[in-house]
């Protein structure tokens, strides 16, 4: 009976390292060469097993992430013929969406090219000032330091001036999202690289102030053949030191980017704003006031008007215990009449009402501690009863979170002021400006830039009987009219920056285009 053959494999297989004396139809072969044996018996089993195990292993892993994958599908459909103590509890329809919301992909982030330029050295700067005006600064420095093609180093915020904040930059500001969102303009890194940083621990870097309102081609002639001989400049003094006007357009937009858009504040202090906001809006239309009447302002500007004298001698004091508070001698009703102090609690209700603010309107008072306290809030208060403040809307918990930092108030009072109906700044500091010019970004949002200098002469009128109130309110309303936060032409005078408009409330370059021409002032 015939036999089949082994297939050529399965010979080598079973008998590997055999002499193959017969072949097929009964040739001889010449014997085969002894191939090297593999593993023993006794490893190749545990290989095998081995093998096994860890294919099982990945099997049961892929599947418990499948299933965990789909539970959210079955979950509903195995429960729900089940006893109703098994049922998940019911999700209210807040809830459900919210739940919709969170596990929705979130969106990602399309991050700018890097620019690629030499680098030419490293900037450090120090900005002085309360919040404002470090913001400003701020986005001076980065104008400058693209201009330069240096590396910017974060900024230092002032932890010396009267408000005495501890704030770092990353306390108030996304500084992530501050240094990814300006890659595409320039290098901005959290501190020096380690051996510069050395350098600097020690003291060998070159500081020096820079001149103010110093015009772009300054910093390339004076500024950068120092950081180019150096490697590191420090700059000891930020505020007002890049001119309002006489710059290229691309300076003034990158101002404007830098802003607007990468200096967001940190996502706890967005988080109180927007809830503040929330609660403000829940009657309607809102209103906010800077009243910028707190006890370290007027001491500088040395405005007692409607003060006690106790209180005119303390405000002295204060100016004369300040030493970078220059001007210490001052009249203080020459300086209101030529417009240059706060309008007072009282002189604000009186404004307020002349220009018909509804009295019932929800009045959020952006600022610190009111010099005079209640006694100088009687008459605001009066006429409009709904006034709400930080500590009138948010726990006392919630609150302490920003106890000693100043800057960190600012920062949300600046948040609600942006997003008021109408803001009313009393008098023209920073705040009042780059909040304006903010409000004029986002479509000309309603300002009442109240004109000082009329209105005081105004009021007296008013207050002596040679005005009654209907014209009164009349005059007040004319001195206004284009006055509201409407489209206007950046006010510039030559050799005289102080006087003319800053570019931070009006930045022409930067504002989206109106129906409206343009009007003159």
């Amino acid at each position: 009976m015939c036999r089949p053959e082994k297939s050529r494999a399965v010979a080598d297989y079973e008998g590997s390292g055999r002499d193959a004396e017969e072949g097929e139809m009964g040739l001889k072969f010449p014997p085969v060469p002894e191939k090297p044996r593999g593993l023993p018996k006794v490893q190749r089993s545990r290989m095998k097993v081995w093998i096994v195990r860890a294919t099982t292993t990945v099997l049961l892993w892929t599947c418990m992430v499948q299933l965990t994958a789909m539970g959210e599908m079955w979950w509903p459909m195995v429960l729900n013929g089940w006893p109703p103590c098994f049922n998940p509890p019911p999700v209210s329809a807040v809830a459900a969406e919210a739940e919709v919301v969170a596990m929705s992909p979130t969106p990602k982030i399309v991050l700018p090219p890097k620019r690629i330029y030499k680098n030419n050295g490293y900037l450090m700067v120090s900005c002085n000032g309360g919040l404002n005006q470090m913001r400003a600064a701020i986005c001076d420095m980065v104008a400058i330091a693209r201009y330069l093609n240096v590396t910017l180093i974060v900024p230092e915020l002032d932890k010396t001036s009267f408000w005495a904040d501890p704030s770092e930059f990353k306390d108030i500001f996304d500084v992530d999202h501050f240094i990814t969102s300006l890659r595409d303009e320039v290098r901005i890194l959290k501190e020096l690289p380690p051996r510069l940083k050395r350098r600097a621990e020690i003291g060998m870097v070159y500081s020096m102030p820079p001149i103010s309102w110093s015009n772009i081609s300054y910093y390339m002639n004076q500024i950068l053949p120092l950081i180019q001989k150096y490697k590191i400049v420090h700059l000891n003094k930020t505020d007002a030191r890049l001119a309002n006007n006489g710059l290229p357009v691309e300076i003034q937009r990158l101002r404007c980017r830098v802003n607007f858009s990468a200096l967001r504040f940190t996502s706890v202090i967005e988080e109180l704003g927007r809830r503040v906001i929330r609660m403000l809006r829940q009657n309607g239309p809102f209103l906010v006031i800077h009243l910028r009447y707190e006890m370290d302002m007027l001491a500088f500007s040395g405005c007692t008007h409607g003060c006690t004298d106790d209180e005119a001698e303390e405000l002295t004091r204060m100016r004369y215990a300040y030493p970078w508070w220059k001007e210490k001698v001052i009249d203080s009703e020459l300086k209101r009449k030529d417009g240059q102090c706060p309008l007072t609690p009282e002189e604000t209700a009186l404004i307020l009402r002349a220009l018909d603010v509804d009295p019932n309107v929800r009045i959020y008072i952006a600022a610190g501690e009111i010099y005079g306290g209640e006694r100088r809030m009687a008459s605001l208060s009066s006429s409009f009863p709904n006034l709400e403040r930080k500590e009138t809307l948010l726990e006392h918990s919630e609150l302490m979170l920003f106890q000693n930092h100043s800057s960190q108030m600012a920062a949300l009072d600046y948040l609600v002021s942006l997003e008021s109906d109408i803001f009313v700044p009393t008098y023209d500091g920073n705040m009042a400006k780059v909040v304006e010019g903010h409000r004029r970004y986002l479509g000309f949002r309603k300002t009442f830039l109240l004109d000082r200098k009329p209105l005081v002469e105004l009021i007296d009128q008013y207050d002596n009987g040679s005005l009654n109130w209907d014209e009164f309110s009349s005059s007040v309303k004319a001195a206004h009219a284009n006055r509201m936060g409407n489209p206007v032409p950046r006010l510039v005078i030559p050799d005289r920056p102080k006087e003319e408009d800053y570019f931070y409330a009006n930045p022409n370059e930067c504002l989206p285009p109106s129906d409206q021409p343009w009007s003159t002032t």
